[in-house]
């Protein structure tokens, strides 16, 4: 695939990005794209792999490995090499739901399992993705199929974010009538409102949701499944019943002072950032959120990180980021051996920003929140951190990480976001639906499959694997959508 010896004569080049003093002045996407001829040289590099890793999407050490979508990989770098962007995008289409999303914010499990990587930078599958669904938007070829035949059966999808549209996209498709509820105010779930807008541009949800609506999907609103309607009122109504509504229960910080005014979810605040610029079209900046405050970042991940970004755009005075464990090595040990995800130092673009405007890299390793300090009004002005190290639980012999006695230290903060992940599924909804929940408190299912305890009940996504990516949640959706559609038919051609 690509060009046989395409990987010898041309290194691996990304898209322009527009510079941290530039990018933080606005909420707009920064990354840019190729032109196509460079494009075209980037997916040469393909291989022609004896054995593709790239498309496998396995468990690797507890780790994905791969594409989760299974998309064909190879086909598609060759596809775009010779220019035959069309039959690209068809290719792609057929295993992946919406690669305008993955493109975007997925970390490219392809890039890191690519044979190419192994003695040199990995092919950029990612950015190739990209080329291919814009080139297709822009020429009028992403359309979702209006079937020309109904089956009669109705199916609710609970939650509008990837899994639940991609298992709706499907089982329209297929002619089944498809109703998706969304508690807030717009569609996308944690794409529209847990991702910030310059890292996925919200009018890339509208442009794909019009197409759905178009399409026959019925899209509700403001109506959150388990409080304004119940589960006994979709079981009179539909056929079947899709929960997808996230792994919405972040994980909590009990340290004392957790009352302060102050402390805020992560998620919570990107959520109102996002909905007010989206409600004032982008002129009501909430500033007042952050600006000329110390703010401190519970949570090294992803969310951590977009939170970094925001902050700096809000005109932060500072930005510190926790993360528990040590940091990590700048490049593979033998212990994490290709093709498992690599545990390595990356640098992402919040913390570019950070550094940048900064100039120092604001996470802080081994470290976490022992008190929060309030003043006399209960408002947060403080915190104490204290330094962590492993040590092994003698009757588990697992390796925890344990507070250092004596390194504490107090800083200022008048900000805190907690980014510490997510604790499974909301309760008031596995209760409504009557489902059994596993001892993580993800709605348990039978290992591979959807249907939940609860009869013409179905789980997907984070809200059945727990937290975990777009690319992920999508592949639950389309797998669930399977399951669904042969469970009402008797057979299934998705």
């Amino acid at each position: 695939m690509g060009k046989t010896t395409g990987f010898l004569e041309y290194e691996r080049t990304d898209g322009p990005v527009r510079s941290e003093d530039e990018r933080i002045k606005d909420f707009m996407e920064f990354h840019g794209s190729l032109d196509f001829e460079e494009q075209r040289k980037q997916a040469a590099r393909c291989m022609d792999c004896g054995i593709p890793f790239c498309q496998a999407g396995m468990m690797i050490a507890g780790m994905m490995s791969g594409c989760p979508l299974h998309n064909l990989v190879p086909e598609l770098n060759d596809l775009v090499y010779r220019g035959r962007m069309a039959e690209a995008y068809r290719r792609l289409s057929i295993t992946h739901s919406f690669p305008e999303f993955t493109s975007r914010v997925c970390p490219a499990l392809c890039e890191a399992a690519c044979t190419c990587g192994l003695a040199g930078k990995p092919v950029g599958t990612k950015e190739n993705e990209k080329a291919v669904i814009e080139y297709a938007y822009e020429h009028g070829l992403v359309k979702e199929e209006t079937p020309a035949v109904r089956t009669g059966k109705k199916v609710a999808v609970v939650g509008s974010g990837p899994s639940g549209l991609a298992a709706a996209q499907l089982l329209n498709k297929r002619g089944h009538l498809v109703t998706v509820f969304e508690r807030k105010d717009r569609i996308g779930g944690l794409l529209r409102y847990g991702i910030p807008n310059m890292k996925l541009d919200k009018s890339l949800i509208d442009r794909r949701v019009r197409l759905m609506e178009e399409a026959g999907i019925r899209f509700v609103t403001n109506t959150d499944i388990g409080k304004d309607l119940h589960a006994d009122d979709l079981k009179k109504e539909y056929d079947a019943v899709i929960l997808a509504c996230g792994a919405s229960n972040p994980r909590d910080i009990n340290a004392p002072g957790r009352d302060a005014e102050g402390i805020r979810f992560a998620v919570d605040f990107l959520s109102e950032v996002t909905k007010r610029l989206l409600d004032s079209d982008f002129t009501d900046v909430p500033t007042d959120l952050a600006k000329d405050k110390d703010v401190i970042i519970i949570g090294g991940g992803d969310t951590g990180n977009d939170c970094v970004g925001t902050c700096i755009r809000l005109g932060a005075k500072s930005v510190t980021q926790l993360e528990m464990m040590p940091e990590p090595s700048e490049t593979r040990l033998p212990s994490n051996p290709w093709p498992e995800w690599p545990r390595i130092l990356k640098v992402d673009y919040g913390q570019e920003e950070a550094i940048r405007k900064f100039g120092h890299d604001p996470r802080i390793y081994q470290t976490t929140v022992r008190e929060f300090v309030k003043d006399k009004k209960g408002n947060l002005k403080g915190v104490v951190l204290v330094s962590l190290e492993a040590k092994k639980d003698e009757k588990t012999g697992r390796m925890n990480m344990v507070p250092v006695e004596g390194s504490e230290k107090r800083v200022p903060a008048g900000l805190v976001l907690i980014a510490a992940g997510f604790l499974g599924s909301e309760q008031y909804v596995t209760d409504d639906f009557g489902v059994e929940r596993d001892a993580r408190t993800n709605v348990k299912t039978a290992p591979q499959r959807f249907a939940t305890s609860g009869e013409r009940i179905y789980a997907a996504g984070d809200m059945h694997l727990g937290q975990s990516l777009v690319v992920r949640a999508i592949a639950e959706g389309r797998a669930a959508a399977k399951e669904v559609d042969e469970a009402l038919m008797g057979y299934t051609n998705l």
